[in-house]
């Protein structure tokens, strides 16, 4: 297997750009479609990144999609949406918002997930006249200076840019480590009663309260799914002190988990919800959509230029007509292969040591990799070792949290595909342990 001009590129790329996130994962992307993806030296790897959760319709999209972005390439593609009207966007919002529970019918288009959860920062304090937001740690919400305050995962992702005003984190539950050494199936109770008798009793009062934002299942801290009666406490004590719930839907919605909104999974509805990534099949795009009921926003007080791009709307829009044509099968296709995944993966678990934790909902699934089942410490150079391994195996995967392994192709992959993926994770697990 050839890595030559792929070895160059990363040299050229070193000397140019500032360090980002990629530093110890040398992967040159070239070209690719539906499962796969190609390296600059034309090796085949099978995706099971869909590039962040971006590619949950395969990978470059579909030839429906690049259809509809290479047709308004050529009619128009910056409108200056938010200073003139349009209806390319309005007909993309329109279908956007029946996807959404009864009483939303606001929306704010952006360009990334970062931006769609600084204007949610911003609507839940001017539709509230309050200024705390409440955050988790292991969050990840973004990388711009307000959304970066609500993130939680890494210290390195805050170091320096602070201090960041109006946030309190609270722990969120992560019944592999429970905090409050709880068994991991009654994980939930305590990290409530923390909100309620030391933040909300000991560092603000609720009615400073504007909002609590969360990510039903947290993405970038490790794929944590919490216990549903954690969520539906989460919904109580916002509504005990008419604060907002904002749900960051930006990895794990658009059907990741088998349906549209992660956050439908734990019975509940937030009042603001924030999506990005899968949204535009690849091109960029974020939205943040809020109940009618939260009223407008004053002329003027939030804008951008690019929000509402037209070719990214057309590929938006051609995706989410992709989805809704095909959202039973896809339900039916997600639970079959994630159940699978999981099933497979916890066999592993039984036989290798250093896989301790496999969880998830769909197809957003984490393996935690450690260094034995027994003390739980994190397997980080494990972790490594095993992306390595499998990468040149023909597995294309990506990190999260401390020491965990995230198992997300696209929604749209085969279950051959699937099965010959978890064949190259295991071969590759083996050969790390």
């Amino acid at each position: 297997m050839s890595n030559i001009k792929s070895e160059k590129i990363i040299k050229r790329d070193k000397k140019i750009f500032l360090t980002t996130t990629r530093a110890e994962y040398n992967f040159v992307a070239d070209h690719g479609e539906g499962d796969f993806i190609y390296d600059a030296d034309n090796n085949k790897k099978i995706d099971f990144s869909s590039f962040i959760s971006v590619y949950n319709l395969g990978v470059n999209a579909n030839a429906e999609i690049r259809t509809a972005i290479k047709k308004q390439v050529d009619k128009l593609m910056h409108a200056a949406f938010t200073d003139y009207y349009s209806e390319l966007p309005v007909s993309f919002g329109e279908d956007l918002i029946k996807m959404f529970p009864n009483g939303f019918g606001k929306m704010f288009l952006s360009n990334s997930g970062t931006e769609a959860n600084e204007a949610a920062i911003k609507f839940s304090k001017i539709f509230t006249k309050r200024q705390y937001i409440l955050a988790f740690y292991n969050s990840f919400h973004g990388r711009t200076i307000g959304s970066v305050g609500l993130t939680a995962s890494k210290a390195v992702q805050r170091a320096h840019f602070g201090p960041f005003n109006g946030v309190v984190h609270a722990p969120y539950p992560y019944p592999y480590r429970c905090l409050f050494n709880r068994n991991e199936h009654n994980c939930g109770e305590d990290y409530l009663d923390f909100i309620k008798e030391y933040i909300l009793k000991k560092e603000i009062m609720g009615e400073e309260l504007a909002a609590i934002i969360l990510e039903p299942i947290q993405g970038e801290g490790g794929y944590i799914v919490p216990p549903a009666s954690f969520i539906k406490g989460i919904r109580k004590i916002a509504n005990e002190n008419k604060a907002l719930l904002i749900s960051d839907e930006v990895q794990s919605g658009y059907m990741r988990t088998g349906k549209f909104l992660a956050l439908d999974n734990f019975g509940v509805s937030a009042d603001i919800y924030t999506m990005a990534k899968a949204l535009g099949s690849g091109l960029p795009i974020g939205a943040t959509i809020v109940r009618n009921s939260l009223g407008d926003l004053p002329e003027g007080a939030h804008s951008n230029t690019f929000g509402g791009n037209h070719v990214s709307i057309a590929a938006a829009h051609a995706s989410l007509k992709y989805l809704m044509k095909n959202k039973k099968e896809l339900e039916i296709k997600i639970k079959k292969n994630g159940n699978a995944a999981i099933k497979r993966l916890n066999e592993m678990k039984e036989k290798y040591e250093i896989i301790g934790d496999v969880r998830g909902i769909g197809l957003m699934i984490g393996v935690e990799i450690v260094k034995n089942k027994r003390t739980k410490e994190h397997g980080v150079k494990e972790r490594e070792k095993l992306l390595e391994i499998a990468l040149k195996n023909g597995l294309l995967m990506l990190p999260c949290g401390e020491s965990t392994i995230r198992i997300i192709p696209p929604l749209t992959i085969s279950e051959t595909n699937i099965e010959k993926g978890l064949d190259i994770f295991e071969k590759s697990t083996k050969e790390t342990s």
